[in-house]
């Protein structure tokens, strides 16, 4: 099974659309995983229309009518693993305590707000993953998303995908 994460898409405060080499992912994935911060319901409606399995919640730039819409948390059942989706954890100091304190019943947490990449493993064994942002990178070299495969109830092949500089 493969997986597309995103988050903080920002459209269209912060890009007039979502880069090329993202769209192209879409079709590729059985899963996507929007981490919230849609801003624009014309994005969660493309995802949704591109996408065979789309799984996101609000954040906290996300206004009433995409609240309306998701959920502050998500959670689904991917080839065998329990993976929630979330906007925000937090500061960086302490994260994975936190989360798999708030979470322990996941093997998988993907987040956002931050626009910084994230991969860890809290001590319980929950894996925490931020894409950072394919529109905003803030104070990052560059915009990211990330990919993932699940085969046997297996998290592998994480990816971070750097775009290209606009």
């Amino acid at each position: 099974m493969r997986l597309l994460l995103v988050s903080d898409t920002h459209l269209p405060k912060r890009a007039k659309e979502l880069p090329a080499p993202l769209l192209a992912e879409i079709p590729r994935a059985d899963v996507v995983l929007h981490a919230g911060d849609w801003v624009d319901t014309a994005t969660l409606d493309l995802l949704e229309s591109r996408s065979r399995r789309l799984v996101g919640v609000y954040g906290n730039n996300d206004g009433p009518a995409l609240r309306a819409r998701l959920p502050e948390v998500a959670r689904a059942d991917l080839g065998g693993l329990r993976f929630g989706v979330v906007h925000e954890t937090g500061s960086a100091q302490g994260r994975e305590r936190r989360c798999a304190a708030r979470f322990p019943d996941l093997d998988v947490l993907v987040f956002g707000h931050s626009h910084i990449p994230w991969d860890t493993t809290a001590d319980t064994g929950l894996r925490l993953l931020n894409p950072g942002s394919p529109t905003d990178r803030r104070r990052q070299p560059h915009c990211t998303y990330l990919t993932a495969e699940v085969t046997g109830g297996r998290l592998a092949e994480v990816a971070l995908h750097r775009l290209p500089r606009r």
